[in-house]
């Protein structure tokens, strides 16, 4: 496992298999998942989810991180960003997901923060999207907090959704505003 980064309460590591039995727990909670095009996870499942994210590392040199609760050293979800088809097109995703009892804390919009951060500042990305059905409020939020504003609705899955996308350029201004005001 590589450490990838840390914030105030979390730090950020590539997944592994040792990680199933966690990830497997909190990936078959069906309110969890509500919003997955993959549906709730059983163990199998989670061991393909994590090969495939083992393959994004090894190919991209990105995909979704692991998160681990800095306090409890417990692993709370995960959160990344990968490739992604959309309507044909090879779209660098931001996806999350966390355990239950670690909704409505900060802890998705930390993690995107830093996960955004690592990816548009190392990586050289031009630009992140990120899909959302419009009923996932929270998640709605969270890319807000982020820098996610406009969006083209589409079908995804056969699912409506909204695609927002954060360019490069979007998210220097965001990170400056961000500093202005903390700085205020």
């Amino acid at each position: 496992m590589v450490q990838i980064c840390e914030t105030e309460r979390l730090v950020i590591r590539t997944l592994s298999f040792s990680d199933v039995p966690e990830l497997t727990n909190i990936l078959s909670d069906p309110e969890v998942m509500k919003y997955s095009i993959r549906g709730v996870c059983d163990e199998a499942a989670t061991r393909r989810f994590i090969d495939w994210c083992l393959e994004c590392y090894a190919s991209h040199r990105i995909g979704p991180w692991a998160l681990v609760e800095k306090v409890s050293g417990k692993l709370i979800g995960f959160c990344g960003v990968s490739p992604e088809e959309v309507n044909g097109v090879e779209e660098i995703g931001l996806g999350y997901r966390l355990a239950k009892q670690y909704w409505n804390k900060g802890f998705a919009s930390e993690a995107v923060q830093a996960v955004l951060n690592d990816a548009l500042s190392q990586k050289q990305l031009s630009s992140v999207v990120v899909i959302i059905e419009a009923e996932n409020v929270a998640s709605l939020k969270v890319a807000a907090k982020a820098g996610f504003y406009t969006f083209d609705t589409l079908e995804f899955h056969g699912r409506p959704v909204r695609l927002y996308r954060l360019t490069l350029s979007q998210w220097y201004v965001s990170q400056n505003n961000a500093a202005n005001t903390a700085s205020v």
